[in-house]
């Protein structure tokens, strides 16, 4: 059985095209949304200080991601994120817990030295599994 082709969904960030990437990729069932941060299409960082701001910033990006490639938050079954400030996991993860409190994803946290632009204080990827391959996939 061949293997769909990969269908590719880009938000517009500057780093897209600086580092060859795009912020969605499905393939079949599978959706791997690469690590986001609260960057909008101009290169402006988001909510700058505000942990969960970026957080919920981020959620939607990633959100509209899913939509592009025929997927909600709901089939999420993984999440990854990437925090500069290890304290602010407490906002990060009341962000995470209002958009996957009744989903409960797989999730990971971790602190990291930093992140590419130093007004970033948390990256998030996330994985999802559609319940089946539609026509329109």
């Amino acid at each position: 059985m061949k293997q769909p082709s990969p269908r590719r969904v880009f938000s517009g960030s500057p780093w897209e095209q600086k580092v060859g990437y795009c912020r969605a990729v499905r393939v079949g069932q599978t959706i791997h949304v690469a690590g986001t941060t609260a960057t909008d299409p101009n290169g402006t960082v988001l909510a700058v200080g505000d942990p969960y701001g970026q957080a919920k910033a981020i959620f939607a990006i990633i959100e509209k991601a899913l939509v592009a490639v025929g997927a909600t938050l709901n089939d999420v079954v993984r999440t990854r994120m990437f925090v500069t400030r290890i304290d602010d996991w407490q906002e990060i993860g009341r962000a995470h817990q209002e958009v996957f409190g009744a989903i409960y994803p797989a999730a990971t946290m971790v602190a990291v030295s930093r992140l590419i632009d130093p007004e970033h204080l948390v990256e998030i990827e996330v994985d999802a599994v559609v319940a089946a391959v539609t026509s329109e996939a």
